[in-house]
């Protein structure tokens, strides 16, 4: 008998008021108001770690929504990612007080240099006892290019062409700098590591030039699992040579389909197995005692969802809240003085049909409400039909929504067979049921050891084959 596909169970999470649920840290009892407090991110390990989840994965921008009415005021009121700290000072508190579960954290490859985040990572990586994951992004907002003297944002292809040679040189530090034998804390003879064993890297690329050595001795992982999430072309071809992890989705499951076999597809171009990566769909999960109790919460979210903090988050230019209903949004992008065919808008759709599609927003193929049996079914049904590997739960109030999917869900998805339990292990390991380290098909094991760092890498292909 075939043994059921498990899930990857995560909390999708970020160290801001409001993350993507636009509005509802006013609920009663939301604890969204104390990211700020240590005793935050601790308590919150807790339910995860004692709630069968296999990880959090915290995400991260640079820069503010600042494009919708022309200023970050809309964000600045609604606490929309902004105030917002750095997502990975809070992962040794969380930590410190688990054993299990893994930490994803995002760090952007556009304006920061790779050699201090390759030893923050390897330090935490160490501290946690390989229970790390870096989510690679190459951020997309204009503030944040400001923020880092830039007039403009990066151009979109450009920047995933920094991010290769970025990934290139954290590979030569992780894998290539020490040897695994390097360290012998040899007390007799006064050696604590081998220096015929460490070596510099002396990279020189169009981006980046990085002598090394690294400054970390090997950790259980030495690289951290690779999240990323993506879609266009450039972003397909980056995954397809690094990723592990992606982040995907889709209004209908074949479209998750067609995402997830193109980026399988480009693995295999790059050398690896299509079955090198995870795909974890970004998920709603609203689940009560009773139907009556979850539509109940249902109606309440929605009810208290922000409008101005969605059009703000999705960057959108034109205030459709400042026109009426019944006209169309090519109509209130002219009165505005505005281009409609500059917009990435319906324009034939009315204002009040466009703002329910932003309102419904994710609620589609990959959300359910109702009772635990009922949420369960249809998670089953994502893993087996959709073939999806897990999903990062989106959270709705914190800390209730967590709370109620690990007592009311993880229960019916244990004596299914859907989680994963079992002692501590790296991050890796417990994602793919292997070693630590990357397999050897991953470009990053051609420095490992300290081959290779002399060779010139391969330029990105940002085209795939059909």
């Amino acid at each position: 008998m075939t043994e059921p596909k498990k899930l990857i169970l995560n909390l999708f999470e970020m160290n801001t008021v409001s993350h993507i649920t636009h509005g509802l840290w006013t609920l009663p009892g939301n604890n969204r108001h104390r990211y700020g407090e240590l005793s935050y991110w601790t308590e919150l390990a807790g339910i995860l770690e004692d709630g069968g989840f296999d990880g959090v994965f915290l995400a991260d921008v640079v820069g503010a929504y600042d494009t919708f009415r022309d200023g970050p005021e809309t964000a600045v009121a609604e606490g929309l990612q902004i105030p917002s700290n750095d997502p990975m000072l809070v992962v040794p508190a969380m930590a410190a007080v688990t054993r299990r579960i893994g930490f994803g954290m995002t760090f952007s490859t556009s304006y920061e240099p790779p050699f201090s985040f390759a030893r923050r990572m390897s330090t935490l990586d160490q501290l946690t006892g390989g229970r790390v994951g870096w989510n690679i992004v190459t951020s997309y907002l204009p503030n944040a290019a400001r923020n880092f003297g830039l007039a403009d944002e990066i151009p979109h292809d450009r920047r995933y062409e920094i991010a290769d040679e970025f990934l290139d040189v954290v590979y030569k530090l992780w894998e290539g700098s020490w040897d695994d034998d390097a360290v012998r804390v040899d007390r007799a003879g006064g050696v604590y590591a081998d220096p015929a064993k460490v070596r510099y890297i002396h990279h020189v690329g169009e981006s980046f030039r990085v002598a090394g050595p690294h400054l970390c001795a090997p950790t259980p992982q030495r690289t951290p699992v690779l999240f990323q999430a993506t879609g266009s072309p450039a972003g397909t071809a980056f995954a397809g040579r690094h990723a592990e992890v992606v982040f995907t989705g889709g209004r209908t499951a074949d479209d998750f389909r067609r995402n997830a076999a193109t980026m399988r597809n480009a693995a295999v171009a790059n050398g690896r197995d299509a079955d090198d990566i995870r795909f974890l769909v970004q998920a709603g999960v609203v689940v009560g005692r009773t139907e009556a109790e979850a539509a109940a919460k249902w109606r309440l979210y929605q009810e208290r969802t922000s409008l101005a903090g969605i059009l703000a988050h999705a960057s959108v230019p034109l205030d459709l809240l400042a026109h009426p209903g019944g006209i169309t949004v090519r109509e209130a992008a002219r009165r505005d003085g505005l281009d409609p065919d500059l917009l990435a808008l319906p324009l034939d759709r009315t204002v009040a049909e466009t703002l329910a599609d932003f309102r419904r927003g994710r609620e589609e193929r990959y959300f359910v409400a109702g009772t635990p049996e009922v949420v369960a079914d249809e998670i089953c049904r994502w893993l087996d039909e959709d073939g999806i590997d897990g999903i990062n739960l989106r959270q709705y109030h914190s800390f209730d929504t967590a709370r109620d999917f690990a007592e009311l869900v993880v229960p019916e998805l244990r004596r299914r067979g859907r989680i994963r339990d079992g002692e501590p292990a790296t991050l890796r390991e417990r994602l793919f049921g292997r070693g630590p380290a990357l397999p050897e098909t991953h470009v990053a094991r051609r420095y490992h050891g300290g081959a290779n760092l002399d060779v010139p890498r391969t330029p990105l292909r940002f085209s795939q084959p059909a």
